[in-house]
């Protein structure tokens, strides 16, 4: 519910948008107005979803836009766009809306025939963003199911890399190339198995000397005695809230220099896992991640100059918040200074790049309890060699 004397207004589908998908719990395509007026919960739907609505959400009420004149606006000749607009304007005034606040991403179009009808509407980022930080017992289900489908994956994944053979230092799996593709399509089709889907770009890159794009979901056959970086974030469909969880590893030979890396992510993650709990920050979690690296003489943007932009190192935020979108707040970084709640769920992933050895990196899913943390990823092992 809104705080006393804020009324509300959301209007989206509930596949894209996480607010209205935090209110009614299913998937709904089509965009709608969803209201809130003091206790009072609204949506204007339609017949098709009217029972859909009732069953996944009995306590708001249905409003129909044929109650609102809907068939008079289409008898007089209005557009498909000015019909709904006009529907959700009456809305909002039979309900007695005079003020609300809307999230940032609210249509312009449908926010400038409200305020032209009188009706304020403010912008609220951070309403918002409290509602969803606080996980529903259904989207903390659906986040459960979206990670135990990661590690479920990620054994096939890591399987695979672990029977592959190796030949002039490349990896083959039954004679034929090891490809990341094949790693990819096997993870998407656990992930569907298991209820969820895992993104056309779930990441199996090998991280080669050269470094390269932390973000390249990789292509081709896969080389031995080199990092390779497993990053899987599947969607539970039935909640559309997410998991994301990283591993590296190494088939083959690994140097010294690498394992010294290793090292010092795993230790960078233990400690920021560690100091996990409701009440310290985000900056405070990065700094410690931060110190490790540093204290080993790897660059972060702590200690770089302004307005270099650094590609090597820890260059990146230690992680972000997780739940009806894979990113989303709070963020684990430099500013980041809102403390953690009970009911948030964070993607912890430090990692180093250096140039001439490759790199690595590690991330756990944490949901953030009255005194701690729990691992929700954490019975996946963390060891580098296969």
């Amino acid at each position: 519910m809104s705080p006393a004397g804020v009324d509300v207004l959301i209007f989206g589908d509930t596949e894209s948008c996480a607010e209205l998908r935090h209110e009614l719990p299913l998937a709904i395509v089509d965009p709608f107005l969803y209201i809130e007026v003091g206790e009072k919960r609204v949506a204007l739907t339609n017949g098709i979803e009217e029972q859909r609505i009732a069953a996944a959400a009995p306590d708001v009420e249905l409003l129909l836009p044929d109650a609102l004149g809907r068939d008079e606006l289409v008898a007089g000749g209005w557009s498909w766009q000015e019909i709904e607009s006009e529907l959700c304007l009456r809305a909002a005034t039979t309900l007695g809306v005079r003020e609300a606040r809307v999230p940032p991403a609210f249509p312009l179009a449908l926010a400038d025939r409200l305020r032209g009808a009188g009706i304020s509407l403010t912008p609220d980022q951070n309403l918002f963003e409290e509602r969803r930080r606080r996980k529903s017992a259904a989207e903390l289900a659906g986040i459960r199911r979206a990670a135990a489908a990661a590690v479920a994956a990620l054994e096939e994944a890591s399987g695979m890399l672990a029977e592959a053979t190796i030949s002039d230092g490349l990896l083959f799996a039954a004679g034929e190339p090891l490809t990341a593709e094949a790693v990819r399509e096997r993870i998407r089709e656990v992930c569907r198995r298991s209820g969820c889907f895992a993104p056309a770009d779930t990441m199996v890159r090998a991280v080669l000397p050269e470094l390269g794009s932390a973000h390249d979901p990789g292509a081709g056959q896969l080389p031995a005695g080199t990092p390779i970086e497993i990053d899987l974030w599947p969607r539970d469909e039935a909640s559309g809230c997410w998991a994301d969880m990283t591993r590296t590893f190494v088939r083959g030979t690994i140097s010294d220099q690498l394992s010294e890396l290793y090292a010092l992510v795993l230790e960078a993650h233990r400690r920021a896992c560690g100091a996990t709990e409701p009440g310290v920050s985000g900056e405070a979690l990065y700094g410690l991640a931060c110190d490790v690296f540093e204290a080993a003489g790897h660059p972060t943007p702590r200690t770089k100059q302004a307005g270099v932009t650094l590609r090597e190192g820890f260059y990146f935020a230690l992680g972000h918040g997780v739940g009806l979108q894979v990113h989303e707040p709070p963020l684990l970084g430099r500013g980041a200074s809102e403390q953690l709640v009970a009911g948030d769920v964070v993607a912890i992933e430090p990692g180093t790049y250096v140039p001439g050895l490759g790199g690595a990196r590690v991330e756990d899913l944490l949901l953030v309890t009255e005194d701690g943390y729990e691992n929700l990823t954490a019975s996946f092992p963390y060891g580098l060699a296969l």
